[in-house]
């Protein structure tokens, strides 16, 4: 029998992978299927902010390169390289919604979504907008698709100059108010529970 040593992924070499892998352009990691190498000791707050062993990341440098290799399976989050795969902690969503850019009205209305990676992404048929609403306090989590099955939350004052956007439309024979963006209408609440 021979004795394997198992080797605990650490930040820097995950970088490391990652820099030599992706170059500039946003990496296939849908495309790469390497051996998965264990958990690291790396979290994503609720509010966006990464951190590796407890402590804050503060390089953004690094935070975005880290952005650019997550990948989710099923409902794990995983650091991925040509080499590695390591699993890490989402406490809610991965990215955050920092700003969104409007433009047009009613159905014509297009909602393009920054994260705090500076990610961009078109509200549509691709990139769905959905709000959980909490049972007991009725708070919204409204999230959008960033891709690849990985959402950024909405955060709360970008949240409010979008409901400024929004409309009142007929959907799922329900009356709805939501927002549209790129010919597609997003249920946010029953009209009913705004006008009680």
């Amino acid at each position: 029998m021979s004795g394997q040593k198992i080797v605990t992924p650490s930040a820097e070499g995950l970088a490391a992978a990652a820099r030599a892998a992706t170059g500039k352009a946003m990496p296939p990691v849908h495309l790469w299927s390497p051996p998965f190498c264990g958990d690291l000791d790396m979290r994503i707050a609720r509010d966006g902010t990464w951190f590796y062993q407890g402590t804050p990341i503060g390089r953004f440098e690094l935070v975005k390169l880290f952005s650019g290799i997550l990948r989710k399976d099923g409902d794990k989050y995983f650091l991925v390289t040509p080499v590695e795969k390591v699993g890490i902690i989402v406490d809610d969503a991965p990215f955050v919604a920092v700003d969104c850019e409007a433009s047009g009205e009613g159905s014509d209305q297009t909602l393009i979504f920054e994260t705090q990676v500076g990610d961009l992404a078109l509200a549509g048929p691709d990139n769905s907008i959905r709000v959980l609403r909490d049972p007991e306090t009725g708070e919204p989590s409204p999230y959008v698709h960033i891709r690849a099955g990985l959402e950024a939350l909405i955060d709360r004052k970008t949240f409010y100059r979008l409901v400024e956007r929004g409309a009142h439309h007929t959907h799922g024979g329900q009356n709805w108010f939501g927002l549209w963006s790129a010919g597609v209408f997003f249920p946010v609440i029953p009209s009913g529970e705004l006008e009680g």
